[in-house]
């Protein structure tokens, strides 16, 4: 089960996270699953990305791999565990991975990784795994700091109709 948000969002973190939900609508406008993530570094979003699994035909296009990709091809280690990258839903047990192997120091996230279960259901197109991030984490040699989950009605919304082993 997700644990409760530690601290409420500042507003900037509410709208950069609701920036990230944005994108997750965009994802799904544009044929892809409704996920989005961003990049925010010294205060200001630099980098942004959707999902491209079904349009890229490539089961690791998360959209937090796809910002993986696109901020360590841009920027040092001291910058990435500066930034912080906030996710529409809870980053995967891969996304996870990515996010650490990174450098980048600090996510936050709206939608949880058991809620969004519970929203696909059975759905083969998101065999969620029952893994959150923070013990994902957990198991590495250095920190990243989470907080999540946040704003779950606006998240949970950008779902609705989409997956089909649930009712979403």
């Amino acid at each position: 089960m997700t644990a409760a948000a530690p601290t409420p969002l500042t507003s900037d973190e509410e709208t950069f996270l609701t920036a990230a939900i944005d994108l997750a609508a965009r994802s799904r406008k544009d044929g892809n699953h409704p996920f989005g993530s961003l990049l925010v570094l010294d205060g200001a979003v630099v980098l942004e990305a959707g999902n491209t699994v079904t349009t890229g035909r490539d089961a690791t296009g998360h959209a937090e791999t796809n910002l993986v990709r696109l901020a360590t091809a841009a920027y040092d280690r001291a910058e990435l565990a500066r930034a912080t990258l906030y996710t529409s839903t809870e980053p995967c047990a891969m996304c996870s991975g990515a996010v650490y192997w990174s450098g980048i120091g600090r996510v936050v996230y709206a939608l949880g990784e058991d809620e969004l279960l519970a929203l696909t259901g059975a759905d083969v197109e998101n065999p969620t795994m029952a893994l959150p991030c923070r013990t994902v984490f957990a198991a590495g040699q250095r920190v990243v700091q989470v907080s999540g989950p946040h704003l779950h009605d606006r998240a949970a919304a950008v779902h609705a109709g989409f997956w089909t082993g649930a009712g979403a």
